[in-house]
């Protein structure tokens, strides 16, 4: 959207179309004065203890998805993160007990720090989670040993696949990706990825390629396991479902075929209330690649900052573990039916 100079570029433009304010008339609850109903009677959300400290490393990405919520791609070259901030997140991770690091992007691989900071996140004693696309692994001959990479480091690999048919995943991310990403799988089980008693976990992640929510997680789960092993002899440990957001590239396709309205009402008659107290943010901390914080990687995208200091030069961990989570209409995506997280349903 960006290189097109799209007005949903602008993150204040969406929040706008979001709030009812702009592009449409529908109007919807607030999402605030809905979760009363499911035990937060202030309609305020707050964090447990943050156990995930989610950094997306840039948005640099050799894939332009339709669904990408990041506006990611290969033009986004300067919104990479620099060895400061990285150096930043080290320290940060070094003073304090957050067990998980999740790297993201784009392809967080492109960034030219990427391997240097897992290494030194394995010196931490942090478990290591990357948000590989797959594809990035055969783009490029550098790139070819990045299943060693992150077995020699412990690295769990999670990676977007929309369906295990090669015209419903190109139709979303680009034709080629589909055979691409089976190559991947392949150079991952080759190491030991996705096998059992390796301790070596690669997990598939699914969102709808339409305008519905994602079915149950447990039987897609067995379905792309039966379907990718019979057809090509590719294994993962687990998937997760994942709602579509509205925002960013899927907002754009929602407002452009005149489903927004449609979509919103499936997420409001579908809100669980028993998916509230699952949401990631409560144990999560988002980092962008220019050093800010966000409670998640959706409000990374909308640019709505938390509610405490909010620069990695000014972490302040008890702060943040205080804070109120900052709250809007696409939190509708994530306590929608089994509820949706980056680790998958939650409820």
């Amino acid at each position: 959207m960006a290189s097109r100079h799209s007005d949903l570029a602008d993150t204040f433009f969406q929040l706008k179309v979001l709030n009812g304010k702009e592009a449409t008339d529908a109007r919807f609850p607030a999402f605030s004065e809905v979760i009363k109903q499911a035990s937060f009677p202030d309609g305020r959300l707050r964090p447990t203890r943050i156990e995930i400290f989610q950094v997306n490393v840039g948005k640099l990405c050799n894939q332009s998805c339709a669904h990408c919520h990041v506006d990611a791609g290969p033009d986004r070259k300067e919104e990479n993160m620099s060895r400061e901030n990285f150096e930043r997140c080290l320290d940060i991770l070094a003073r304090y007990d957050i067990p998980t690091v999740d790297i993201t992007g784009g392809a967080p691989e492109l960034n030219p720090h990427f391997r240097w900071f897992v290494a030194e996140c394995r010196k931490l004693g942090k478990h290591i989670m990357d948000r590989c696309n797959l594809t990035v692994v055969v783009s490029n001959k550098k790139h070819h040993d990045l299943p060693e990479f992150f077995a020699e480091h412990g690295v769990e690999v999670v990676s977007s696949l929309p369906h295990y048919s090669a015209l419903r995943t190109d139709a979303q991310r680009g034709d080629g990706v589909f055979e691409d990403s089976i190559k991947a799988m392949r150079m991952l089980n080759a190491v030991g990825y996705g096998k059992e008693d390796t301790g070596l976990k690669f997990n598939l992640v699914y969102n709808p390629t339409g305008t519905f929510l994602p079915g149950n997680q447990a039987a897609l789960e067995a379905e792309f396991k039966r379907q990718l092993k019979r057809k090509h002899d590719v294994e993962f440990n687990h998937l997760f479902a994942i709602t579509n957001m509205p925002i960013s590239r899927f907002l754009d396709y929602l407002l452009e075929t005149g489903n927004y309205e449609t979509y919103m009402q499936t997420l409001l008659d579908a809100f669980n209330p028993a998916a509230v107290a699952g949401v990631m943010c409560r144990n999560t901390i988002s980092v962008s690649w220019d050093g800010y914080l966000y409670d998640c990687d959706f409000n990374q995208m909308l640019d709505l900052k938390v509610a405490a200091p909010n620069h990695l030069r000014d972490f302040d961990l008890e702060a943040l573990e205080r804070r109120d989570i900052v709250l809007n209409q696409h939190c509708f995506g994530c306590t929608a039916g089994a509820g949706s997280s980056c680790g998958g349903q939650v409820a």
